[in-house]
């Protein structure tokens, strides 16, 4: 079984590989569309902006790939939010794979932007409350609550830390850098059938 890290240029490669790889799964990192066809799980890191991790999928003809997978694709953070219609951050039209915008916190509720820390999470459905803890983040934009909202967090408001359509899944949390959180949380994932 192979796990398909799609390289869109963000800086956290390394440690999603690391990451999977301590579950016992082989990790590969690539751009390369036979790879990411073949692999078991796929998952679309992002650090950067909405339009850069775009930019890459775009120039590396990944876009309808991914959109066409079958098996569970994770997007973490950007790669969350490049899974919706549209970010707010460039104006940035994304995969359109899930309904939604993504919005960017805003100033007035006196928060510092990004939120960067540890931040609860609570989980929607019954198979997933086991996974409700604290997990970490680093965002400066977000999901409102909408139908595919898999786990909320609250950082001003209520907003979206987790989002599942089909095999599509999105955390706005860093899995990664979540300690046991985040390796309960990657174990969920890599058990989808």
């Amino acid at each position: 079984m192979t796990v398909a890290i799609v390289d869109c240029g963000g800086a956290n490669l390394r440690s999603v590989q690391r990451a999977i790889e301590l579950r016992d799964k082989k990790a590969i990192i690539t751009r390369n569309k036979s790879d990411i066809s073949k692999a078991s799980f796929v998952i679309l890191p992002g650090v950067g902006s909405a339009k850069s991790v775009m930019n890459s999928l775009e120039s590396n003809e990944l876009i309808e790939v991914i959109k066409n997978l079958t098996k569970p694709v994770l997007g973490i953070c950007i790669g969350m939010h490049v899974l919706f219609d549209r970010s707010e951050e460039h104006d940035t039209k994304c995969m359109e794979i899930i309904s939604g915008d993504i919005k960017k916190f805003d100033s007035i509720l006196n928060l510092k932007i990004p939120q960067m820390g540890w931040n609860k999470v609570s989980f929607l459905q019954e198979n997933t409350k086991k996974l409700d803890n604290y997990y970490y983040f680093a965002n400066s934009y977000y999901s409102q609550i909408y139908e595919n909202t898999l786990a909320s967090a609250e950082y001003g408001h209520p907003f979206a830390a987790a989002v599942q359509k089909d095999n599509f899944i999105g955390c706005q949390f860093h899995p990664e850098k979540s300690s046991s959180a985040g390796i309960e949380f990657l174990d969920y994932f890599l058990s989808i059938k």
